[in-house]
């Protein structure tokens, strides 16, 4: 079958083809022929449907599933002739001047730039590296304390670090505002949940102690209603109470999993643990600095196809998003097709570049590789061996993990040609930062 292929605009490609009105004709009679053995009609058993019944009332679909299959495949059979690299769905619109006995038909579509790949020695970014002291383990011991914190009456005037349960009332001009009242409110002080102006009004009081102070709202307060305005609050402490920590003894230990109690084995434990989840993080760190730096080698024009899908998938993750967080979507304006565009332009420039630096340089993921993976994430949980067999036992959460391994494939190729420079970075800067 001849096609004629059109070149109409940097990434865009007509295609024209058509499909033999007779295949069309013979395909449609036996697939009928085929639907007339197990059809049911009233009055006729099964396989007795006479034809032209079937044909009345089935051929209409069976005509357009037939022909759709026969443009797809001519679709196919031509792209390959011409040896193009199809970016998004072609846009198939019938047309004229096909033969006497053939339906014509035009494919409009884009295809994948060519990238012309840039030195990598030219790249330059920043490696970071975190260790784990006994510093970080005992700080994350006083942290898993504090999870397990019990109360007890502290006979004496709040603190910082005290439990405070209280009524109050807050008003502005005298009118009690939406939000501003409770009862039996429970706080720590010096955690920061409310207002600094609040918590200075309360440090120091004593259970039974009632007060009254002003307390100013930030001009950038979340509520528009509050923000820049001073409110007064009536506050009536009904207990104060003192943390009380768990002992780091032998009963500890055996709340965090370890069976025998054994204070070196938690401490080993918690240090494993940690190291795990800063290598994570300093991995994800490196990757997308060198992620970043990448994009510089090379320039071309991007697939409109590949960004709209990406704005798309972009919007659906920020939709899926909102219902997470307990919103409504439909409650919430339409997102222009066009809000994520900026974000996906650099994500699907990005992704083309990794997709030729992978092809180019073979950087493929390994067994070997996708195993260790899978390993790695496996040991966060009680029963690794089941997680590495539910991994293993699915296509698609392997296809996670292998592109996981392709993206460090190439992070570890780049960091090989690029120039790098070393930065420790503090274990409080690389947790807060992620």
């Amino acid at each position: 079958m001849a096609t004629q292929l059109e070149t109409t605009g940097a990434l865009e490609r007509r295609l024209a083809m058509a499909v033999p009105v007779a295949d069309i004709e013979r395909q449609v009679g036996e697939r009928l022929r085929k639907l007339s053995r197990n059809v049911k009609m009233p009055g006729f058993r099964p396989g007795k449907v006479p034809l032209k019944m079937i044909q009345q009332s089935y051929g209409a679909q069976v005509h357009s599933e037939v022909l759709g299959d026969a443009v797809s495949k001519a679709f196919e059979e031509a792209v390959g002739e011409h040896k193009l690299r199809v970016a998004g769905q072609p846009r198939i619109e019938s047309r004229d001047g096909a033969g006497e006995h053939e339906l014509g038909f035009t494919a409009t579509f884009e295809v994948y730039p060519e990238i012309a790949l840039g030195d990598p020695a030219s790249l330059a970014f920043e490696r970071v590296s975190c260790a784990v002291g006994e510093a970080e383990v005992e700080r994350t011991i006083e942290i898993l304390r504090k999870q397990r914190v019990t109360w007890t009456e502290a006979g004496r005037p709040a603190q910082d670090g005290d439990r405070i349960t209280i009524d109050f009332v807050g008003t502005i001009d005298g009118t009690a505002f939406p939000g501003g009242s409770a009862n039996e409110f429970a706080l720590v002080l010096g955690e920061g949940r409310m207002l600094p102006d609040f918590e200075v009004g309360v440090r120091g009081a004593a259970a039974g102690d009632k007060r009254e102070f002003p307390v100013a709202f930030p001009a950038d307060y979340g509520a528009a209603e509050l923000s820049g305005k001073t409110a007064r609050f009536d506050v009536t402490v009904r207990a104060i109470e003192a943390p009380q920590l768990p002992a780091v003894d032998e009963a500890f230990a055996r709340q965090l999993g370890v069976p025998d109690g054994s204070l070196e084995r938690m401490r080993s434990d918690i240090r494993a643990n940690l190291e795990r989840e800063v290598g994570q993080r300093v991995r994800a760190r490196n990757k997308s600095a060198a992620m970043q730096a990448r994009v510089s080698l090379a320039s071309f024009e991007l697939p409109k196809a590949l960004v709209e899908q990406e704005s798309r998938a972009l919007g659906e993750r920020a939709l899926e998003d909102l219902k997470q967080r307990g919103m409504d979507p439909k409650s919430l304006p339409a997102i222009p097709p066009d809000a994520f565009r900026e974000q996906a332009e650099p994500r699907v420039r990005l992704g083309l570049i990794v997709g030729e630096i992978v092809r180019v340089h073979g950087l493929q993921a390994k067994p070997d590789q996708v195993r260790r993976q899978i390993e790695e994430f496996a040991a966060a949980y009680e029963n690794p061996a089941e997680v590495v067999r539910y991994y293993f036992s699915d296509r698609e959460r392997l296809a996670e993990i292998e592109a996981i391994v392709i993206e460090q494939n190439v992070v570890d190729w780049a960091m090989s040609k690029a120039t790098v420079s070393e930065r420790a970075v503090a274990f409080d800067e690389l947790m807060g930062a992620a």
